[in-house]
C-alpha cells in the first residue's frame, strides 16, 4: 500500500491508539519477514477501528472475505462474546499456516473458523444472518462479495469494506483493480437497501450499514 496520508499525522494517530499486544505484534513481524506483500496485513489503527466496530454492533456471527495471515481476524474474534464466532475465507496456505500458530495461541482462536479456497464458492455454503462482514480479499470481486453477502447479512447488520480509497488511485483509475474499487464504491453509494459512509482511515474503509 503506498502511503498517501501525512506520515507524521498517521504516526501521531497511532500514538494515540491503544497499543497492540505483543501476540499481535510478533505476527505482524513475522508477516514482514515472511509474506509477499506484507502491507496487506491488517495494522494497528485499523485492527483496533475492526474490534470497536465489533463491540460496538454486539456482532456474534462474522464473516472475514480474505484472511491472510490473520491480524484483523484475531482482533475482531478479541471483541466477540464467548459463545461467538468468526467464519474467515483464504486460498494461500503459507498464509494460512502462520495464522493458526497465533490463533492456537490466543485465547480467542477457538472462535474462529478458516475456510479454505475461493470465498465466493464459501459465501454459498452460508445460511446466516450475519452480523459483520468484513471484505478484505481480491478487488476485482469486490462488488460480487458485496452483493452475494447482504442478502445474508441482518437488518441493522454491518459490511465493512477495505482499501476502498486504493492508495488514492481512485481519482485517476488506470488498471482492473483500480477500477473494481471505483465500482464498488459507486455501486454501495447507490444502494437504497444500505446507508454508507467511506472513511479515510488508512487506505479506506467503506462502511454500509443494512436498512431495517
Amino acid at each position: 500500500m503506498d502511503r498517501f496520508i501525512d506520515v507524521a499525522v498517521e504516526q501521531f494517530a497511532r500514538d494515540h491508539t491503544k497499543p497492540e499486544p505483543d501476540l499481535f505484534k510478533r505476527l505482524r513481524e513475522e508477516t514482514y519477514r515472511e509474506m509477499n506483500c506484507p502491507e496487506m496485513q491488517v495494522d494497528l489503527m485499523e485492527g483496533r477501528f475492526l474490534q470497536m466496530l465489533v463491540r460496538l454492533t454486539g456482532a456474534r456471527l462474522i464473516l472475514e472475505l480474505g484472511m491472510f495471515t490473520g491480524y484483523s481476524a484475531l482482533a475482531m474474534a478479541e471483541a466477540l462474546p464467548e459463545e461467538g464466532s468468526l467464519i474467515t475465507c483464504e486460498i494461500d496456505p503459507k498464509a494460512e499456516a502462520i495464522a493458526r500458530r497465533y490463533f492456537a495461541e490466543s485465547p480467542h482462536g477457538d472462535k474462529i473458523t478458516i475456510r479454505m479456497g475461493p470465498a465466493l464458492d464459501t459465501i454459498k455454503t452460508l445460511t446466516g444472518p450475519l452480523d459483520l462482514v468484513f471484505i478484505d480479499a481480491d478487488k476485482s470481486n469486490y462488488a460480487n462479495y458485496y452483493e452475494a453477502c447482504l442478502p445474508l447479512l441482518k437488518p441493522g447488520g454491518l459490511i465493512v469494506a477495505d482499501n476502498v480509497l486504493w492508495s488514492g488511485k481512485v481519482l485517476h483509475p488506470n488498471d482492473p483493480d483500480d477500477h473494481a474499487i471505483v465500482a464498488f464504491n459507486r455501486l454501495v453509494q447507490s444502494d437504497r437497501r444500505v446507508e454508507n459512509v467511506c472513511l479515510t482511515v488508512r487506505d479506506g474503509i467503506m462502511l454500509a450499514w443494512k436498512r431495517p
